[in-house]
């Protein structure tokens, strides 16, 4: 039988045939196991939405000193400064290679980056982390509530933990709510926005162009996984009030451009098509930001609802 707390499980299709197979030796005798398949299948996209996942996409700029780098639908973006660059997020395992190629592309080298960082722990943002520290030299820099995770490689994840892994990191610092990460010229701020996974972060800054100062900002959006709980059984203590307390904050927040750790959270490709000239408005969006997150609160909200009616219905 296939054991699920080790491994490295960075492509869920490789998984999901595996434990197909293993359904069907296993026959009637191991109901949990079937279970446990119709719960993966659950979780993870499929088809198309997979697909996304690993389909290579050009790099292209958003603004600034700020650059897209990752695949189809899985942001990796590359932030510039005169004394090297940050690099969030990584994709999958074997995206390493097209995030060099896309940052060749627009002109710069992946044995520049300095700092790496992530919006999150999930497996399919940091498979690459592993590779890239070690090719680059690169630091890496994580919130409190999501640097665990990391260095044990997703086992301790309280919603995948010990079903999906990558390959472990050792994070160098240490980054909190509010602080300024500071490489030459660039100024980065954290903003932990918890929910997604308890250490979520996104990311701000402000940029200069045509005269105009644009606050930028890198989202972690505040989706809930499928088979995630707030209330019954939380899948960890306190993801109710997180996910509120996110949604409150980031509606606060000043925003003229913002990008998210999905392509399809942030409409990349309505907004942008390969062989599309730079254009500093091609990523303006506030109104679109706070329409995502108010979406996203409504979806909350209606858990909620749910949860709280099956709790008292059980009494």
């Amino acid at each position: 039988m296939i054991e699920a707390g080790r491994g490295s499980w960075t492509n869920p299709g490789q998984l999901e045939r595996i434990l197909l197979k293993e359904v069907i030796v296993a026959g009637k005798a191991s109901l949990r196991l079937f279970i446990f398949y119709l719960l993966f299948c659950c979780i993870f996209p499929t088809g198309a939405a997979r697909e996304d996942w690993a389909r290579p996409f050009p790099g292209h700029r958003v603004i600034g000193n700020l650059y897209a780098v990752g695949s189809y639908d899985l942001a990796v973006f590359l932030i510039t400064s005169d004394k090297g660059h940050i690099l969030i997020n990584t994709g999958l395992e074997d995206s390493v290679e097209m995030i060099r190629e896309n940052m060749r592309a627009v002109g710069f080298r992946l044995k520049d980056v300095k700092i790496l960082l992530s919006q999150q722990s999930h497996w399919d943002h940091t498979a690459g982390l592993a590779e890239i520290k070690a090719a680059t030299g690169a630091l890496m820099w994580a919130t409190p509530r999501d640097a665990q995770i990391l260095e044990d490689g997703g086992y301790s994840d309280p919603h995948f933990g010990g079903q999906v892994s990558f390959k472990p990191i050792k994070v160098d610092r240490i980054v909190g709510d509010g602080e300024v990460i500071e490489l030459g010229d660039l100024r980065l701020t954290v903003h932990e926005h918890p929910g997604h996974t308890e250490g979520s972060s996104s990311y701000s800054m402000s940029v200069r162009e045509n005269g105009r100062e644009y606050q930028v900002v890198i989202a972690n959006m505040g989706t809930i996984n499928a088979g995630k709980k707030l209330l019954q059984g939380p899948t960890y203590p306190g993801v109710a009030d997180d996910f509120a307390g996110t949604y409150r904050r980031q509606k606060a927040m000043p925003v003229d451009v913002w990008v998210a750790a999905h392509g399809s959270q942030y409409d990349l490709h309505r907004k942008w098509q390969p062989g599309q000239p730079y254009n500093v408005s091609t990523f303006v969006d506030p109104e679109g930001f706070k329409a995502a997150i108010i979406e996203l609160e409504e979806r909350y909200l209606k858990q909620m609802a749910e949860e709280r009616a099956s709790m008292e219905a059980e009494q």
